[in-house]
């Protein structure tokens, strides 16, 4: 059993003492590999109590780190350099657009009014008049005469009455209708890209690939406004029409009557008589005609407003990348550069 545990310890000394081949130096600026080492992704320990992850709920899946095999190989030469690189982002602008909007105007409609007018007619009237007679005188005879009397009679006559009846007309009113409107809306999302997060106290250095961020979007709805229609409806009103009625006159009539007279002689002699005429006259009445009015309406017309938009616009980035360099342009790192988007 001593001689198997001085075999093992022999062996030992003798793997301690071969030489172990050395790695070139990288060169000033490039990244060691011990350096590769420490920095760990945040994603290999998990969330972070406090941070980010917690506050929004979200967490990106951990990712099992792949350690390549080196075979100690020299790393290439290059220098750092900077690279000109155009990013697109979204800039808000405002454009015009039309909203159709309601202007007072007015409309010349025509109303119907009652006019006061005077109209001709003819009334039957008496008027005195002289009759030659004869008289005779010295003896007293009974003579027969006509004699003027007023009789009952019947006449046609129009009168106005109102009737009541249905007429149409427009009545505005409130109907419902929908209005397309653009509300904000915040939305989250992942924005790619490595971001150092600092080191914890033993001096690992914790990095993420990609952020949640939050960013504004206008989402379109619709909104229930009312808008005015005219609705045809029938209102009663009032109409003049005339009916016939019969009125009772009294007109003149002759009756026969005997007179005693005296028969002598004839004496021409003029009596004084009533005889009827027609005579013009004007009488009051009213008559329908057409006045012109203005009423109030509302018509359609069209106003500019503005409403936001995004526009998509490049911005330049200036990058920091590892250029490596071939080994016949050693000397020449400082005096041949490309000024194609590099730096």
């Amino acid at each position: 059993m001593w001689i198997s545990l001085v075999g093992l310890g022999l062996l030992l000394v003798a793997a301690n003492c071969v030489p172990v081949p050395t790695p070139a130096a990288a060169p000033t600026g490039a990244p060691t590999e011990a350096v590769k080492r420490d920095k760990k992704s945040i994603e290999d320990y998990g969330p972070i109590s406090g941070g980010w992850e917690e506050k929004t709920g979200w967490a990106p899946e951990p990712e099992i780190e792949h350690h390549p095999v080196h075979h100690h190989e020299p790393e290439p030469e290059g220098v750092w350099k900077k690279k000109l690189v155009w990013k697109e982002e979204w800039k808000q602008v405002w454009r015009t657009e039309k909203q159709q909007i309601w202007k007072t105007a007015w409309k010349k409609i025509q109303v119907p009014i009652w006019k006061e007018i005077k109209i001709p007619i003819w009334k039957e009237i008496q008027v005195p008049d002289w009759k030659v007679v004869q008289k005779p005188i010295w003896k007293e005879i009974q003579v027969p005469i006509w004699k003027e009397h007023q009789v009952p009679d019947w006449k046609k006559i129009w009168k106005p009455v109102w009737k009541e009846i249905q007429v149409p007309v427009w009545k505005e009113h409130q109907v419902p209708d929908w209005k397309q409107i653009w509300v904000p809306e915040w939305v989250k999302q992942w924005v790619p890209g490595e971001k150092s997060h600092g080191k914890d106290e033993h001096g690992w250095e914790y990095t993420s690939h990609g952020l949640w961020k939050k960013k504004l979007i206008w989402k379109p709805e619709w909104k229930k406004i009312w808008k005015t229609e005219k609705k045809l409806i029938w209102v009663p009103e009032k109409k003049l029409e005339w009916k016939e009625e019969w009125k009772q006159i009294w007109r003149t009539e002759k009756k026969q009557v005997w007179v005693t007279e005296k028969k002598l002689e004839w004496k021409e002699e003029k009596v004084q008589i009533w005889r009827p005429e027609k005579k013009l006259e004007w009488i009051h009445d009213k008559k329908q005609v057409w006045k012109d009015e203005w009423k109030e309406i509302k018509v359609p017309a069209w106003k500019e407003i503005q409403v936001p938009d995004w526009k998509k616009v490049w911005k330049p980035v200036w990058e920091k990348v590892w250029v490596p360099l071939p080994k016949h342009h050693d000397h020449h790192i400082e005096e041949h550069h490309d000024h194609h988007g590099w730096a």
